[in-house]
């Protein structure tokens, strides 16, 4: 048997894009051919977009994947190479979530998902059914627009594999490869050699080395070649999927694309030997499974996909690189490229002219103006490299005319055409805070404004005291809590009120049409503590930061200091977080961690408890007695977890109108569709706290080192 070259794909879809989409699959599929490949592998629902949600429920979703399926069956690109396509299928009036083997204007088979991904951002048991006769296929009887193409009346559908004149392929479609008994297994022992695998997987921090681990786990002990295809950009809605399509032979991985990018099309490809995979079975145990293993069905094509033996040589390029490791990004770098690439997708795909952020001189505002340079960095490094979907993007976006030659090669001067700033004071602003913000936006380029926003302030008061007949107070200067929170809140609405007044007329302010997107700049720590006001600048129409901890956030501004040259940054480490909405006075100064009563790494411990680990109050409490035994004692721990879930709940229902944010965390506490929980709680939880006071109370105080120690060691 001979070598065969094989390709996965990145495509940066979009959905109910039909037209771009058709557009990115036969481009991607035409580069795999100019690559000498005989089997393309596209990512899964790539006819749609994986994001359509409801959208799949709709007659109209499907009607537009088949004729979308009939352009790419009678398209020339697809002569002469196996192709792997997504889309959804109406079987029996059923919908499936299926992959689509074409050759030569022929489907040969339809292979419906079986295991559905059903937790965290995935709901897809609401629109699609698992395929529940595994080993099994049926006829599906053919729409007449693709009749009328291929000339076909029915092809097979179901779990079955296809079988070339040289090798065996068999399909496993995503979430199947995370579970317990994945089909690769069964399919490899009955002689599959070749295994695709369509994904939508979305971005988390930390997250890629499970998939690849998982993806090289497959083929480790079993043997074989694995493709494995990702959807990669913003499709549409909060979730970024990060590509890094792959090729893995025998556990070890051969080619890897990016995992971050502003390439509509990314093709992988690599040279594999059938005979690798022959030679990695030759195992007596495996044969002994293998020897008595479940038959598949096997739809034959009279195609091979490898040529002969000694019809290539190796390019010595190839041999150079094969000894290599998987590239992983470290989170600081995961928050730098990801969220960049995301807020691009999103402004070119909505058709807006910018982006505006009310820059108030602290960390937060300063990581999503961080992050929106470094768009403007991989916008530029693109322009350099003459990507001209980029280039056309970014020219419409500025408002440059159809016949400029303008290039978009300097970050800083991009980010001043379409990246707009303002630092929004009050009296109880600081004048460092005023200067950080400043300092910032000329060391990225945004076009900066600056202002007192006290008359709006004084406006509000006045009409309160006037209509009332009394005038509140800051707690500095003799009023009560319900006068000081109120007070605070009027500013911080007033700033949200402005931002969207600013992102509308900036632009014609400065002689151009259109309008600008605000951005949000409120991490997930503080959203789950609900530590900010509703309906302040936390309201925006996307947030790139919201589902980052502060403490990543910190790193990544340590990292992008010196990765983009911004020195600059580092006076916003060294700032205590504030969020200035309390007269300043000689005995005090607001505090965001003492605001709330807790510390930002004690939130991200509270937050990755609640969610990730699925405790409640009672068993958070039982873990932290464990872990954090050493230098607090039960009782101050039971103080800490009842402090954090009253808090929480009774703030819960801001997440209810939380701005859309890039999901990054495994503990966001987005309430659209990853953390579903109620709004309106009994936030005393008299039963589960009276538990932990008990319990509580019966333990012995074991805690031998001070807290601040325990923290300089644990870092």
């Amino acid at each position: 048997m001979g070598h065969l070259i094989t390709v996965a794909t990145s495509l940066n879809q979009w959905a109910l894009d039909f037209e771009g989409n058709l557009e990115r699959i036969l481009e991607s599929i035409r580069i795999a051919k100019e690559r000498g490949a005989t089997l393309r592998v596209g990512p899964e629902l790539e006819i749609t977009g994986y994001g359509c949600l409801d959208h799949f429920l709709e007659g109209d979703t499907c009607l537009h994947s088949w004729e979308v399926l009939a352009k790419i069956l009678e398209s020339e690109e697809t002569e002469g190479i196996l192709c792997d396509i997504g889309m959804p299928v109406v079987h029996k009036n059923v919908i499936y979530n299926c992959r689509v083997i074409i050759y030569n204007r022929q489907i040969l088979h339809i292979r419906p998902k079986m295991w559905m991904a059903n937790n965290g951002n995935y709901r897809e048991l609401r629109y699609f059914t698992p395929w529940q006769k595994h080993r099994q296929v049926e006829d599906h009887y053919l729409p007449r627009i693709i009749h009328a193409v291929s000339g076909q009346t029915k092809v097979p559908f179901g779990d079955a594999v296809v079988s070339t004149v040289d090798t065996c392929i068999g399909v496993e479609l995503c979430e199947e490869l995370f579970t317990p008994a994945s089909p690769h297994i069964l399919m490899g022992l009955d002689g599959v050699e070749i295994f695709t695998n369509s994904s939508g997987s979305h971005h988390e921090l930390r997250k890629l080395y499970t998939r690849i681990e998982l993806i090289k786990e497959a083929t480790l002990k079993l043997g074989g070649i694995y493709l494995y295809a990702n959807q990669q950009g913003c499709d549409g809605d909060r979730l970024y999927y990060d590509g890094c399509a792959m090729i893995v032979v025998n556990g070890k991985v051969i080619a890897q694309g990016s995992q971050f990018s502003l390439n509509d099309v990314e093709v992988v490809t690599a040279t594999v030997d059938l005979e690798d995979v022959r030679s990695h079975r030759a195992i007596s145990s495996r044969s002994m499974q293998a020897a008595g293993a479940e038959r598949y069905n096997r739809i034959e094509v009279d195609f091979a996909l490898s040529a002969g033996k000694f019809d290539s040589v190796r390019d010595i390029e190839e041999l150079v690189a094969n000894d290599w490791e998987p590239k992983y990004h470290k989170p600081e770098e995961e928050i730098a490229l990801g969220p960049a690439c995301w807020m691009w997708d999103y402004l070119r795909r909505s058709r807006t002219q910018g982006y505006f952020l009310p820059l108030s001189g602290g960390i937060d505002s300063c990581a999503t103006a961080t992050i929106a340079f470094s768009m403007c960095r991989l916008v530029a490094e693109a322009a350099q490299r003459g990507d001209q979907h980029v280039i056309a993007d970014a020219r419409r976006i500025a408002g440059e005319p159809e016949d400029s030659i303008w290039l978009p090669t300097d970050p800083r001067d991009l980010a001043n055409r379409i990246f707009h700033t303002c630092y929004m004071g009050t009296e109880n602003s600081s004048v460092d805070t005023r200067k950080r913000a400043k300092e910032l936006a000329e060391a990225i380029g945004s076009y900066h404004t600056d202002l007192n926003m006290d008359s709006i302030v004084t406006a509000v008061r006045n009409l309160f005291a006037l209509v009332t007949g009394v005038n509140p107070q800051f707690r500095a200067h003799g009023g009560s809590n319900a006068e000081n929170l109120a007070l605070q809140n009027i500013q911080a609405r007033l700033r949200m009120v402005l931002s969207y007044l600013f992102a509308q007329l900036l632009p014609w302010v400065r002689g151009r049409n259109g309008g600008l997107l605000v951005l949000g700049s409120a991490n997930v720590d503080e959203s789950l503590r609900g530590y900010f006001t509703k309906y302040d600048c936390s309201s925006a129409d996307i947030n790139p930061i919201g589902a980052i901890s502060k403490v990543d956030l910190k790193k990544f501004i340590a990292y992008a200091r010196d990765a983009f040259e911004l020195p600059v940054l580092q006076g916003f480490l060294d700032a205590v977080p504030t969020a200035e909405l309390e007269p300043i006075t000689d005995t005090y100064v607001q505090a965001d961690e003492a605001d709330m009563g807790m510390t930002y790494d004690e939130l991200s411990v509270f937050g990755r408890l609640r969610k990730v680990d699925k405790c409640g109050p009672y068993s958070m409490f039982t873990k932290l007695a464990h872990q954090w035994g050493s230098f607090l004692s039960p009782l101050q721990i039971a103080e800490k977890v009842k402090h954090f879930f009253f808090e929480y709940a009774r703030n819960r229902h801001k997440m209810t109108t939380l701005t859309p944010s890039y999901h990054a965390e495994q503990y966001s506490p987005d309430d659209n569709r990853f953390d579903l929980r109620p709004f309106l709680y009994p936030s005393r939880f008299p039963w589960q706290f009276r538990k932990i006071d008990q319990v509580a109370a019966s333990l012995p105080d074991r805690s031998s080192v001070h807290p601040a120690e325990a923290k300089a060691k644990m870092e």
